[in-house]
């Protein structure tokens, strides 16, 4: 009996702090998210809640997500602005290597960040911004101004810059983002739904046209 009174109070102690903690918790994350986003696309850019107006994408090889995932949408007065995919390079030095990757209307990238990776400090973590702008070699990119057999770094004859010595990052990143617009030019017709069908009351998911 004294157990179970320990369990039930421990049960009751436990669910009365949840509820406590979970709304400033939930706004935490979302200031980080939002925070995240606007390194990616400037705020004054979209006028909607970008956390709440999203898309679900099926697994996808070109994203390289195993599961479903989610992307943001940006708009200004309705009118789509870009679009916050997240996708995953999974032939990085140390593992995997995961992405945001930010596609404005036009396909062009409006901006790149690591989520998360493994790769070795020192070395092949420049890709993290907090380590060096390499990454924002990607802004303004797009298959228009650079041609697929130039997305590579200088040493395989591309036109991506790298450091000496650690070229298996750099090479994993690069083609995770040249995959990820390709994702949108073959998606870009149903990831750009109207604002109505995309709210919570409708839940839309984006199966990738590729079977690869």
């Amino acid at each position: 009996m004294t157990l179970v009174a320990f369990a039930l109070t421990f049960t009751l102690l436990m669910t009365f702090v949840y509820q406590l903690t979970k709304e400033p918790i939930a706004e935490s994350q979302a200031v980080a998210r939002i925070a995240l986003f606007q390194q990616v696309i400037a705020h004054d850019r979209y006028d909607n809640d970008i956390l709440k107006d999203t898309v679900s994408i099926a697994p996808s090889k070109l994203l390289g997500n195993t599961t479903a995932s989610t992307a943001s949408i940006a708009r200004m007065g309705n009118q789509p602005v870009a679009v916050i995919l997240e996708a995953i390079a999974h032939d990085g030095y140390s593992g995997q290597i995961k992405l945001l990757v930010a596609i404005n209307l036009d396909g062009t990238i409006s901006g790149v960040r690591v989520l998360n990776h493994t790769e070795t400090p020192g070395l092949g973590d420049y890709i993290d911004i907090t380590k060096s702008k390499w990454i924002k070699l990607f802004d303004g990119e797009s298959p228009n101004k650079t041609s697929a057999s130039n997305w590579a770094v200088k040493k395989d004859g591309g036109v991506f810059d790298y450091m000496a010595g650690a070229t298996i990052t750099p090479r994993a990143v690069i083609k995770a983002v040249k995959q990820t617009l390709e994702y949108f030019e073959e998606n870009k017709a149903t990831l750009f739904i109207p604002e109505d069908l995309s709210s919570e009351s409708v839940t839309k998911e984006v199966r990738p046209k590729e079977v690869k």
